[in-house]
């Protein structure tokens, strides 16, 4: 009896050539992961940085406000820190401005009136002799509403603070005005900015 000759073996592969290959396909195909999601920390942290460059500046714009002939501060002898927090209400011997509005609030009469009856008639609510301001009132709301915000995010009350940053010859009657306007517009402190200096130098 002829011996039949055994089927070839089949050829096979190394498993260490086979992991290799398998390696460099999936390299070659690997794609970079898309990121599907929202970094909510690095957004809250930019956030808190631009809060708190924001309160930043608004504490410090008060600070030294420019002088010249329509408006001189007046000069104090007490001696101790400014107050600086505040939305600032700058009163010159022509017009009203409130915070960093480069638009006057009001526009002021002249100075005898001023004395008299303060503000023109047809800026008060009730006339000649009433206190109330309106266009510095309706200003003043717009700010307040900002600034309760901000004292909130700074775990302050929502007493808004005024800083009055008057000519020094502005009259009492004027003054006045102003005040009644702020405590109206729900404002519940007020601070006058003077200059420091000495009782000999007035």
């Amino acid at each position: 009896m002829t011996p039949t000759a055994s089927p070839a073996s089949a050829p096979t592969a190394s498993v260490v050539r086979f992991k290799a290959s398998l390696r460099k396909a999936i390299r070659r195909n690997a794609k970079d992961p898309e990121i599907d999601f929202l970094n909510i920390t690095a957004m809250m942290d930019m956030m808190t940085i631009i809060l708190v460059f924001l309160l930043k500046n608004m504490a410090t714009s008060n600070a030294a406000p420019p002088q010249g002939q329509d408006l001189m501060l007046p000069k104090s002898v007490m001696v101790g820190q400014p107050k600086e927090d505040g939305i600032a209400v700058l009163v010159s011997k022509t017009q009203i401005l409130v915070a960093d509005n480069s638009k006057p609030a009001v526009i002021l009469p002249g100075r005898e009136s001023l004395a008299q009856s303060g503000v023109d008639s047809r800026d008060k609510r009730g006339g000649p002799n009433d206190l109330y301001i309106v266009p510095l009132a309706n200003e003043l709301q717009s700010v307040r509403e900002t600034d309760k915000q901000l004292r909130k995010a700074k775990g302050l009350d929502d007493k808004s603070e005024a800083i009055i940053i008057a000519d020094a010859t502005t009259p009492y009657r004027l003054l006045l005005e102003v005040l009644f306007t702020l405590g109206q517009a729900e404002f519940g402190k007020f601070h006058l900015m003077v200059l420091s200096g000495s009782a000999s130098k007035q």
